[in-house]
């Protein structure tokens, strides 16, 4: 395993907590449909990429499968995502190398309270994937992928583990248009740890994960999946961020949307 250090993950944990990112009762059951809170506008971003992928790859999904759909929910921490898939009557694992209980693996088990293994946790890396060849029908990054350190064999394990004609998604991950934009932000974010992070920021920039995502990174990291983006209406507020940065001469923006691959 490609481990983060302990050290990291505590930091994370503690930054997080500090930021107010975790829930429990019934704001933890209400997400991704989150309506109060500091953070609600980015849950509001969140719930519209959410119900994009269940319109598009869920629901098509069950309609032609026998039984509830296995999903592999990468970067799961709290399990909200798995939560409202057991709702669905689909059956999910929530994995993730955090498991804290601010919005890691720990703080899950509130889900399970009066319905025992709603769905199952599994803290493992997104590089070493714990799961036989052809387990899933989906495998969906969660707000995780550029966290990845080595996006070709973060890709080539998630296909591993999904079955001939199942669906590798990408959700709430930033997207650019090249390399520069991409180059931009974490430029802007290194300049600004110190004031964001506080005494934590050389421990949460150490790890040298890959920061955001374009079409030609993921086709260079995985040349056998034909990826294709869905574009997803989000609130006002969002999609007018690329014209609000251009009048006060800011970087471009990055956007989410929904991000697909069938696995041959």
């Amino acid at each position: 395993m490609n481990a983060l250090s302990a050290q990291f993950l505590s930091d994370y944990a503690a930054h997080r907590a500090a930021e107010g990112r975790g829930y429990s009762g019934a704001a933890l059951r209400a997400l991704p449909y989150l309506k109060t809170g500091p953070f609600a506008e980015q849950w509001a971003v969140r719930a519209k990429s959410f119900d994009a992928f269940v319109q598009h790859v869920v629901r098509p999904m069950a309609r032609i499968h026998v039984g509830p759909l296995k999903v592999l929910d990468l970067g799961a921490g709290n399990g909200w995502l798995c939560h409202r898939l057991a709702q669905l009557g689909h059956k999910a694992i929530a994995l993730d190398i955090r498991d804290d209980d601010v919005d890691g693996l720990a703080a899950a088990s509130e889900f399970s309270k009066g319905i025992p293994n709603l769905f199952e946790c599994v803290r493992a890396s997104f590089d070493d994937l714990p799961f036989e060849i052809a387990r899933f029908d989906i495998a969906v990054f969660n707000a995780s992928l550029h966290y990845a350190r080595d996006l070709h064999l973060v890709l080539q394990e998630a296909a591993r583990v999904i079955r001939r004609g199942g669906l590798l998604v990408i959700l709430d991950s930033p997207f650019y248009d090249n390399e520069a934009g991409g180059a931009a932000m974490v430029t802007e974010k290194q300049a600004q740890s110190a004031a964001y992070f506080g005494m934590r920021a050389n421990t949460l920039l150490a790890p040298n994960f890959i920061e955001f995502l374009t079409r030609d990174r993921l086709a260079a990291a995985a040349p056998n999946l034909a990826w294709s983006r869905k574009r997803v209406l989000y609130p006002l507020w969002y999609e007018l961020r690329p014209l609000m940065a251009r009048l006060r001469g800011k970087r471009a923006p990055s956007r989410f949307d929904l991000w697909m691959a069938r696995v041959p």
